[in-house]
């Protein structure tokens, strides 16, 4: 259910970001794990409590168009046409930053990624604190997202200062990350916002090569990630493990086995995506011996959950 935080709430929140500490935040993708981002200590506890290796950068959540500009060498016409499109929202823009963001927030790189969230829980907090967040998702590294205050405390108690509940998020899977660096724009992590919505506004892009040794330009980028503990199969033709006990999440193909437990996900590629991380968890909670998901259709409206079902079932 909705829930909004107290003023009482969201300055203590505020307050203990300012003092470095480490703050987990609603927006509309996920919950973050929220850090001043022009404080290198700061940051660093956010490396230290996900256990992140250094090579994977954070992305920046700003309350403005205005903060966003103030924090990077350069604002192209491209970035000002998709900032007053989809911001606020679940688009994270990569430009080349300044010296204002150290160096451990954007893994070494030269460049770091913006994004304006769509939750007013988020604005409020950025707004009280008076500075940038870095927050990556609120969990160990390589672990399901969270979606609810109760995901962040069973993955992070005691290792987060303050928990900003503010209810299950909207749009339940990370924001899409596009590369201004090139001269043409560089599609790194699919998102609900896809390639066609970007392509609208500033033509065609291209998309990322995966990233090899050295930092990578996006977070979301490793091989295997979004992972809940049980052992996790993408199933195309409805068969399921002979063995062991598990939980079907359906698309539309029955599973091949009788007397399974069955989730039926939504039908529309965004209430998926919406839905996905919650009923991972809730899979993962049942302590069964394999979570087998009827793997949607290989087609552009499904990418960015493609993107999270692939990486989450990925063994490297």
């Amino acid at each position: 259910m909705h829930r909004t935080p107290t003023a009482a709430e969201i300055d203590r929140a505020a307050n203990l970001l300012r003092a470095g500490g480490l703050v987990a935040i609603p927006t509309e993708t996920v919950y973050g794990l929220g850090a001043n981002a022009l404080d290198a200590e700061a940051v660093a506890r956010i490396y230290a409590v996900k256990r992140r290796p250094p090579t994977s950068p954070l992305i920046v959540h700003v309350d403005s168009i205005e903060m966003a500009q103030s924090l990077v060498a350069a604002w192209p016409e491209d970035a000002a046409l998709l900032a007053r499109k989809f911001w606020p929202g679940p688009l994270t823009i990569v430009l080349p930053k300044t010296s204002a963001i150290p160096t451990i927030v954007t893994a070494g790189l030269p460049s770091v990624g913006l994004r304006m969230p769509a939750h007013p829980v988020a604005l409020a907090l950025i707004r009280a604190a008076g500075v940038p967040l870095a927050a990556p998702s609120a969990n160990r590294f390589t672990e399901l997202s969270p979606t609810t205050a109760d995901h962040v405390r069973r993955s992070l108690d005691g290792d987060v200062d303050f928990i900003l509940d503010g209810g299950p998020c909207a749009v339940g899977i990370e924001s899409t990350v596009l590369s201004l660096l090139e001269p043409q724009p560089v599609l790194l992590r699919p998102g609900c916002i896809s390639r066609h919505d970007l392509e609208s506004v500033i033509g065609p892009i291209d998309a990322a090569s995966n990233p090899t040794a050295g930092a990578h330009p996006a977070p979301g980028m490793h091989a295997r990630h979004y992972s809940p503990r049980t052992s996790l199969f993408l199933i195309s033709n409805g068969e399921l493990p002979e063995k062991g006990r598990g939980i079907y999440l359906q698309h539309t193909r029955p599973p091949s086995r009788r007397h399974i437990s069955t989730i039926k996900m939504p039908s529309a590629s965004a209430d998926y995506g919406a839905a996905l991380y919650s009923k991972l968890h809730e899979a993962d909670e049942a302590n069964l011996d394999w979570i087998a998901v009827d793997l949607p259709p290989n087609t552009p409206e499904w990418e960015a959950v493609q993107d999270r079902l692939r990486r989450a079932a990925s063994n490297e």
